[in-house]
């Protein structure tokens, strides 16, 4: 409603007394989101992904394997193409290879892809609320397996092997010697326990991601953790993916067999173990009282456009 105030020897100047009866809406300006708000999205995108058709989550999972092996290849550049930087002092190279990593996850965050050892977090969640019956945790597991094994071995055969990137030395010398130091020298548990380390890590990265509202914020929030395991030599079953099978191709003293039976399957059960680490605490912690409510036929495409949708009252992730 407007109103006209006359001032001596002024224009009668109008006024809207309507803006005097409203109260404004705090915003919310804060750049992460809280811990228990993290929790719940981290369910509600397990729902989502549940509730998505298995060829879509197939996909997604190839090219995860993909995008994380994009990340590998750098990794093993720098690492293989730096011989006398090694033999001097091997921990820095260890440092730099590790700091390149870190894009092949942040690639698949940013595009919604599945990656198998975030998911062996977000799914016991989002049963041990509810949210989706427990066979979805081997469905989903078997799915996103079989699709990041897909995208690995055909990076590493078509986008490492075949187009002669790591075929000569130093790089392929190297990729043999990393195998032997990677899946044949350690024993079993001592690959399985790097496991838990490597997937501790990485589940910690994709919680620190979510909770970034913004994607500077999500690229450093990722880039840390990540670092941290490729650093230390923590064992990461995906990534293994594409680095063990090249260097089978090449020729290693790796055999399919013992990368199957020792490297593979050791490393998987502690990234179980390691996801289980980050998402139990947290539903422990922050869900006890949280129920799935509207979320439980949620798909991902779903949920987008309630999220983009001004008008929607429903809470979304």
């Amino acid at each position: 409603m407007l109103s006209y105030a006359t001032y001596p020897d002024t224009l009668a100047v109008p006024l809207d007394l309507s803006r005097s009866h409203t109260t404004s809406t705090p915003m919310d300006t804060s750049s992460t989101l809280k811990p228990a708000e993290v929790a719940v999205a981290l369910v509600e995108q397990a729902v989502a992904k549940h509730n998505t058709r298995l060829d879509k989550t197939f996909f997604k999972a190839v090219l995860a394997g993909v995008m994380l092996s994009f990340g590998g290849l750098l990794d093993l550049i720098i690492t293989g193409g730096s011989p006398g930087l090694t033999a001097s002092n091997p921990g820095i190279v260890r440092v730099l290879g590790g700091f390149v990593f870190p894009v092949g996850l942040v690639m698949i965050v940013l595009q919604g892809f599945d990656l198998l050892t975030s998911n062996l977090m977000i799914f016991p969640m989002a049963v041990l609320k509810g949210a989706i019956p427990w066979w979805s945790i081997p469905v989903n597991w078997i799915v996103v397996f079989f699709g990041n094994l897909v995208g690995s071995l055909f990076f590493a055969a078509i986008l490492s092997k075949y187009d002669g990137l790591m075929v000569s030395d130093p790089y392929a010398s190297y990729i043999r010697t990393f195998a032997i130091s990677k899946a044949i020298t350690p024993q079993w548990h001592q690959i399985f326990l790097r496991g838990i380390g490597c997937n501790w890590l990485v589940c910690i990265a994709v919680w620190q991601g979510l909770g970034a509202k913004e994607t500077y914020s999500k690229i450093i929030a990722i880039w840390f953790p990540i670092w941290i395991f490729v650093a230390c030599g923590f064992d990461h079953v995906v990534a293994n993916m594409f680095s063990l099978p090249l260097s089978i191709m090449l020729h290693s003293e790796l055999t399919t067999d013992l990368y199957i039976r020792k490297s593979l399957i050791a490393s998987l059960i502690g990234n179980i173990i390691g996801g289980l680490f980050v998402g139990l605490p947290a539903v422990y912690f922050y869900l006890g009282d949280w129920h799935a409510g509207g979320m439980r036929d949620a798909e991902e495409a779903r949920i987008e456009r309630k999220t983009s949708d001004p008008g929607s009252s429903e809470k979304t992730a």
